[in-house]
């Protein structure tokens, strides 16, 4: 059982990983489970994996707004990408409850760095903003989805952040449509990932129900940030690496 202030800890969370979510898409979840850890004090990492992947699947549906008003998603790259990963996430989560938390943690460390470096290397790739997902592109789009809701699943919601790299990568789309995109994708592997883990009886309910208020008002304040940063070539795309290069030292740093 949680205290008050446990519960108020999740809030604040919520309001944290909810501006992420609206500034840098799917990148924003890979707060979700290291604040529930080391900021709520959840001692068990897959309780914090489960309760995570179901608040921020609702952050990201309501984030989700201010960028369909934007006219930033790519519905059909996005619902493609999306259905794709499904079955990805129900497998990779079931695996990830197999395995330590701790050590779940400790890779999942690993992997944010590989892909931080990733995107800082293509910072400065301006992408093709009349892409569209056809049948010519739809094998490349399938099978980054399927890979990504793996990984997604396996980590928790927070292997989420591998949307938005996945999605550029997949279709060459611009950050501020894989941004707007990726949270249809969030959404989908979220919920999988969540239903998988509260079989097991891995979710909090009342700390998730926490988490997801405070991430609807943290959300639509960074979507606006991330509007005005799309201006700047670039920019978003940096944001995203130094994001996810602090956390994965900080998780590092308490592993070892």
């Amino acid at each position: 059982m949680l205290t008050p202030v446990q519960y108020a800890l999740g809030g604040i969370s919520g309001v944290l990983v909810g501006f992420v979510l609206g500034l840098v898409g799917g990148g924003g979840s890979i707060l979700a489970v290291p604040l529930m850890v080391y900021f709520v004090g959840l001692r068990n990492a897959h309780l914090a994996i489960g309760t995570s992947a179901f608040a921020v699947a609702v952050n990201a549906a309501t984030g989700l707004l201010p960028h369909a008003r934007a006219h930033t998603v790519k519905w059909r790259c996005a619902g493609m990408y999306a259905f794709a990963g499904v079955v990805g996430a129900y497998a990779g989560s079931t695996l990830g409850k197999a395995v330590d938390g701790q050590k779940l943690l400790f890779l999942f460390a690993l992997l944010m760095i590989v892909v931080g470096a990733l995107m800082l290397r293509h910072r400065n790739a301006s992408g093709n903003p009349d892409i569209q997902c056809q049948i010519q592109n739809a094998p490349r789009v399938i099978t980054f989805g399927s890979l990504t809701g793996l990984f997604s699943g396996f980590f928790g919601i927070g292997g989420g952040f591998l949307i938005v790299p996945g999605l550029i990568a997949s279709t060459g789309m611009p950050m501020v449509n894989a941004v707007g995109s990726s949270l249809v994708a969030v959404t989908a592997f979220g919920l999988t990932t969540a239903l998988n883990y509260a079989l097991s009886g891995l979710v909090d309910w009342m700390l998730a129900a926490c988490f997801i208020g405070g991430g609807v008002i943290g959300g639509f304040i960074g979507a606006n940030f991330s509007k005005r940063l799309s201006a700047s070539k670039g920019t978003l795309n940096s944001v995203f690496a130094v994001l996810i290069f602090c956390v994965a030292g900080y998780m590092l740093w308490r592993s070892i």
